[in-house]
């Protein structure tokens, strides 16, 4: 029963999700979230540390042939293409995959550095078994192309990534400082390294190729997780501003209702923008075969599905945890406990009659009405104690209102 004697109608876990009443308590299992969280931290890691990436051959260095996947025997597979290569070596090659469909598919071949002398020889034998078509229709040599990739260039790529990477978190640190707070700057960095770990960490640990492709995803996705939290973070501020005068709610649970409050805006933003990566995907995949298109959508799918769940469920948390390690907001929490037990205590002693005497006493996360109306009275005590009265007189006036309301003796003689 809420504080206006209505019984409040059990709401569903989408209708908790919309309304945002903090019903769901994500920064309360804080710890748990910290374990989760840990773990998949310590998985990535030792995935990187022992199994390492697959580099493509941007990386690597190496030599590509590229031939295209209709011969005049009929279709080229990737193993035809593959023996072929064996027969003329005696090794096979490094990768062979096949990239776009239709008139325009093509099989590429991917190997370690091979001199002139075996590149003529891997081309001679692959015209000879499998006679690839050109652009006239007929047979052709020049069909076959070739191409070499220093692996300096691939390094210039990773220097120049992370010193991008570099400035992006310098910049970001400075900015949510200035605009927050320094735990929300801890916080919010947090969330991003572990984006940054998670989605490297799934790469080595599944084996996907690392492409420049990749590196660009990569450091898109830290711009889409760093909004997903500061989206976050501003409720958050707007919720505690002043808490520390306020005694109804301690700074972590006003931290849980405006993560419930954005909660349905994280999940609705992180669906658009899941949409048209998957469709990058599944273009990139069905229609393109494996290519740039691919490598970009699938290092953003893996990156946006981790931002989301550390915006939601780690930066928060780990904000709170700085928070409370402090000794005013432990204090301030002391209070908000000891104001319930009394309030307890006297429900206890007084029965019905005492609870409804005082009806702001018992709120109802479920009432979304009562719910507006505490945050309101909640804004107005919280705008009244962080400013202060302009005059003597204004802040004298207030005091003895207050005195009158709460029928106090304002220590004035009556006339």
């Amino acid at each position: 029963m809420n504080a206006t004697g209505e019984v409040p109608v059990k709401q569903s876990v989408f209708q908790r999700l919309y309304t945002g009443t903090g019903a769901f308590d994500i920064v309360g299992s804080r710890r748990r979230w910290f374990v989760f969280f840990g773990l998949l931290m310590l998985i990535s890691v030792g995935s990187m540390g022992l199994k390492g990436f697959n580099f493509g051959i941007e990386f690597e260095g190496g030599t590509q042939i590229q031939l295209p996947a209709q011969g005049a025997n009929g279709p080229i597979s990737t193993e035809d293409a593959g023996d072929a290569f064996a027969d003329a070596l005696g090794r096979n090659p490094v990768e062979t995959q096949q990239v776009g469909t239709g008139a325009s598919a093509a099989i590429q071949l991917r190997s370690s550095t091979l001199e002139p002398g075996e590149v003529a020889q891997v081309k001679q034998a692959m015209f000879a078994e499998l006679q690839p078509i050109g652009a006239d229709g007929e047979p052709s040599r020049q069909a076959i192309s070739d191409s070499r990739v220093s692996a300096s260039w691939g390094g210039e790529i990773s220097q120049q990534a992370l010193i991008a990477l570099a400035v992006f978190l310098v910049l970001v640190t400075v900015f949510l400082v200035l605009y927050f707070e320094k735990w929300m700057a801890v916080a919010a960095l947090v969330a991003l390294i572990h984006d940054v770990v998670v989605t490297a960490g799934l790469y080595s640990l599944v084996g996907f190729e690392v492409t420049p492709a990749t590196a660009i995803g990569l450091l898109t996705i830290l711009g889409y997780s760093l909004y997903d939290t500061v989206v976050v973070f501003d409720k958050v501020k707007e919720n505690t501003r002043g808490i520390l005068n306020l005694t109804r709610r301690t700074y972590a649970e006003a931290a849980n209702l405006a993560l419930n409050q954005t909660l349905m805006r994280s999940i609705n933003t992180s669906l658009i923008a899941v949409l048209p990566v998957l469709g990058l995907l599944v273009v990139g995949n069905l229609l393109l075969g494996s290519g740039t298109l691919q490598d970009l959508a699938l290092v953003l799918l893996t990156g946006i599905l981790a931002g989301t769940l550390s915006s939601v469920c780690l930066a928060t948390p780990v904000l709170v945890g700085f928070k409370m390690r402090e000794p005013k907001f432990r204090k301030q929490a002391e209070k908000v406990r000891a104001r319930r037990e009394h309030q307890a205590r006297r429900r206890e002693e007084n029965g019905t009659a005492a609870a409804q005497v005082d009806e702001d006493d018992h709120f109802d996360p479920g009432d979304d009405e009562q719910l507006e109306a505490e945050l309101r009275r909640e804004k107005a005590y919280a705008a009244a104690a962080s400013v202060p009265a302009r005059h003597e007189k204004a802040a004298k006036a207030g005091k003895d209102s207050d005195q009158r309301r709460s029928g106090r003796p304002t220590g004035k003689r009556k006339r």
